[in-house]
């Protein structure tokens, strides 16, 4: 899709209103021509962004994507900018940017760049566009650092680089506005938390500059707008048009029997999918997982028919080069069917798609809403998703998502606080940046929702951090990243720590990724070591849509051919399962007890009818627990649908209490309707046992020692040692560390820490993160006093029930056998599947 197309669509064709109010004097005739010209009117609540930010305020716009965003808060810099002479406009060029754009997005942020860049040049505006990312040209990269350019489309971590630079000051003095794309795809990691201290900066730079977020499909947008602007409480929050309507259908087989009782895959319905796909002319078929994609991928090339040309592939591991390509591909209608995955969730728009299909549940209603969205984005036509289900339960999960669109109940992003390692690397980057005065830092940064709470302590603590690396480092030099000079003020002087600080600089980090590259050159992307390191020379593997010959593995490149037939296994990438999202899972038991009229619940029926018979079905005010003996021992199944990471603490609470109470050996499975505990000799259970291995108190204490903390603790350390710094990069033309290297050296440094440092902030951190992010310590405290207040449904069916199933087959998979995992399932399902109809005949 060309720029025009996107500005097409990004404006909307409403005949409502007119322009009324202040921002009537400055509607330039030059963009009322360009807006005429192309028979549009500006959309109301276009005008009102405008009219807010010619009057000096900031807020924040939620708005569907393709519903006119990007003129709307392109448009008042743009009117404030027209109705000012060319003498001053010549006066102020190259003082640096006046507007800031940040996307979260490479590919959006490439997208945006060529529309701004567009109306800029037909409303006879002299401005420069320029794009700061990782993927700009070097001319851009130049203009940013010479301020030779008005408008700066750029990403948190190349922003926070700008920043590093002595000139960051005289750079952005010029600066007027600030826009936030995607806001709701930042508010709950590490690159929001990131992007809220550059803002912090940047508003002692440059004071009084507006401040406007795009958000969409979000359920706290109060608090997105508070945390996006701490300094301005009670901003603007302007809603755009309504969001458009989405439907939900499903490719139902004939019966519940057409689906297995468990798996994650759905290539059972490749032949159904096939012909969905070429009853239209375009397609983005999404997969949950990178893996998943690379099969479907695979899958559907052994059977196509068209131009293979035509069928490509899409995930965040491929080039850079090659998600471009397929993504202008879908621009212009070349493509008939690609295969994504969260990599096209959001961002740049393709209105020659057709239909979207989703393989598998997508776990949570934004993301729903966001895949349907990207078919037939054009004015006043509804978004539709075609869900494929993988395995007989998920039809639940789309009954329930239908339900929850019907009701607008979207998640919420919850935003971080007080993550200290990306405080450091902050304080780092502006120490090399002209350095700062510790007094003047801590008021800037504690006026950051991230960081409202800063406590003095833990401030010098961070300090003594960036200087010496904490007391149990402080004899190692290369620790010593910053200097405190005779004026106070904090600065880095070794161009080599300055180097380093700038190549790590971001939130973002991979579990060791290596480069796939051919002989002859052409990258393909990355995979991590993990999968790679497992293969010899000449094995072959599937990557990037292609089989693929390895011919060597030097340092983190792998050097690989063309393999002209054969197969091999798909490259995989540890984590990649998306959890349910927490709404989610409670429609899904609000369907259960009540089906309605959900085509899905009725091609379920049967399936819905065994779990009642042999124990019973889900309900909010009920908890269903399940007692089953097999030859590997007693089972318990709870059913909390608290998600996945929830249970996992859950599981290992219980079993420490157990064990408390009668000794034995635990072992415990996990998904995100409920848990599995399985005991090596059977124990005594009743209602009152069950209740208090579920009881809300003393839970901190019963993580601490039910779980392996240590080693969680470990693991999360290795990530906050790198942003904060304790781990450098390879500087450029040395070898490039493995994953096994950078975590020898992440291991001796948790150590060293633990031993003589033990109040190391980091290692605080790295505790604290495995309690709130990893086990969401508040989420389970939140699911017991949830499963205290139900009624406790305690049954021993006669065999495993189409709840317990998936999670006792969750547990077969670590085991080792002839036959493959889902030939196993297959067979114990149709096993079960016949038993149960015996019983019933």
């Amino acid at each position: 899709m060309t720029a025009r197309g996107k500005l097409e669509r990004a404006t909307s064709r409403s005949t409502s209103g007119s322009l009324e109010s202040p921002a009537t004097a400055a509607w330039d005739a030059s963009l009322a021509a360009w807006f005429t010209a192309r028979g549009w009117k500006p959309a109301a609540f276009q005008r009102e962004v405008w009219q807010r930010y010619l009057a000096g305020q900031s807020g924040l716009l939620h708005t569907p994507t393709g519903s006119g965003k990007t003129l709307a808060a392109f448009g008042g810099p743009l009117l404030q900018a027209l109705t000012r002479d060319e003498a001053d406009r010549k006066r102020e060029a190259g003082q640096g940017p006046r507007v800031l754009w940040v996307t979260p997005l490479r590919a959006l942020a490439a997208d945006t760049t060529q529309a701004l860049t567009q109306v800029v040049q037909e409303t006879g505006l002299s401005w420069t566009v320029a794009l700061r990312t990782g993927d700009a040209s070097a001319r851009d990269k130049r203009l940013a650092r010479q301020g030779k350019v008005e408008v700066l489309v750029i990403t948190p971590e190349s922003l926070a680089l700008l920043l590093s630079y002595a000139d960051a000051s005289a750079r952005f003095r010029a600066l007027q506005c600030v826009i936030v794309d995607e806001w709701h795809e930042l508010l709950g990691n590490k690159r929001g938390v990131l992007l809220q201290l550059c803002l912090a900066r940047l508003r002692r730079l440059s004071p009084g500059h507006r401040t406007w977020g795009l958000s969409a499909t979000l359920g706290n947008l109060e608090q997105a707008r508070d945390v996006l602007l701490p300094h301005a409480p009670d901003s603007a929050l302007v809603s755009g048009v309504k969001p458009r309507k989405v439907t939900l259908t499903t490719l139902l087989p004939e019966s519940d029997r057409g689906l297995p009782w468990a798996g994650h895959l759905g290539l059972s319905q490749l032949m159904t999918v096939y012909k969905r796909i070429f009853k239209v002319r375009a397609t983005l078929l999404f997969t949950n997982t990178r893996a998943q994609a690379e099969l479907w991928h695979k899958a559907l090339e052994s059977i196509w028919l068209d131009d293979p040309a035509t069928l490509a592939l899409h995930h965040g591991s491929l080039d850079p080069k090659l998600r471009a390509q397929v993504e202008q591909g879908l621009r212009d209608g070349t493509l008939r069917c690609v295969v994504a995955t969260s990599s096209l969730d959001l961002g740049v728009d393709f209105p020659a798609v057709d239909q979207v299909l989703q393989i598998g549940s997508a776990k949570g209603v934004a993301r729903m809403l966001q895949r349907a969205g990207r078919a037939k984005h054009r004015p006043g036509t509804a978004g539709h998703v075609i869900c494929v289900p993988t395995q007989a339960l998920e039809l639940v999960e789309y009954a329930a998502a239908r339900q929850a669109i019907a009701r607008s109940e979207i998640e919420s992003r919850t935003p971080l606080t007080l993550c200290l390692d990306v405080l450091a690397q902050h304080a780092v980057t502006l120490a090399l940046g002209g350095g700062f005065e510790a007094q003047a830092l801590y008021d800037e940064v504690r006026e950051t929702h991230a960081y409202a709470a800063l406590d003095r302590d833990t401030w010098n603590g961070v300090l003594d951090f960036i200087e010496q690396g904490g007391r149990a480092l402080a004899n190692y030099p290369e620790f010593r990243r910053v200097q405190r000079d005779d004026d106070g003020c904090y600065r880095v002087h070794d161009r080599r720590i300055a180097l380093r600080h700038r190549l790590s600089i971001g939130t973002i980090t991979s579990d060791g990724a290596v480069s796939v590259k051919f002989l002859r050159g052409g990258g393909l992307g990355s995979v991590e070591e993990s999968f790679l390191s497992r293969l010899r020379p000449g094995d072959r593997f599937q990557f990037a849509g292609r089989t693929l010959e390895l011919v060597r593995l030097e340092g983190m490149t792998a050097y690989v051919r063309r393999a002209k037939s054969g197969g091999g296994p798909v490259a995989t990438w540890l984590g990649g399962r998306m959890p349910l999202s927490t709404e989610l899972g409670r429609e899904v038991e609000r369907v259960f007890a009540q089906p309605g009229e959900h085509p899905e619940m009725q091609t379920a029926a049967p399936l819905l009818r065994i779990q009642e018979t042999a124990s019973a079905l889900p309900h909010p005010s009920r908890l269903v627990a399940e007692r089953i003996n097999t030859r590997r021992g007693m089972h318990l199944f709870v059913f909390p649908f608290a998600g996945r990471a929830v249970h996992e603490g859950m599981a290992a609470m219980m079993a420490l209490r157990w064990g408390r109470e009668q000794p034995n050996t635990f072992s415990f499975t996990v998904n995100d309707y409920g848990f599995m505990l399985t005991l090596a000799a059977p124990a005594a259970l009743d209602d009152a046992l069950l209740r208090r291995l579920l009881s809300p108190e003393h839970l901190e204490d019963d993580l601490r020692a039910g779980v392996n903390l240590g080693e969680m603790a470990r693991r999360q350390f290795r990530e906050i040692a790198r942003v904060a710094g304790l781990l450098t990069p390879s500087l450029p033309g040395r070898e490039v560390r493995s994953l096994r290297q950078v975590q020898a050296s992440s291991g001796l440094l948790y150590d060293v820490l633990r031993r003589y440092d033990p109040d190391h902030l980091l290692l605080a951190q790295a505790e604290r993160e495995v309690f709130e992010v990893q086990l969401q310590a508040h989420r389970l405290a939140e699911a017991l006093h949830d499963c205290a207040a139900r009624t406790l449904a305690l049954h021993e069916p006669p065999s495993l029930t189409p709840l317990s199933f998936p999670l006792w087959t969750e547990s077969l998979r670590g085991q080792l056998s002839t036959e493959s995992w889902q030939d196993r399932v297959r067979r114990a399902a149709k096993q079960l599947e016949e038993r149960y109809a015996r019983v019933a005949g």
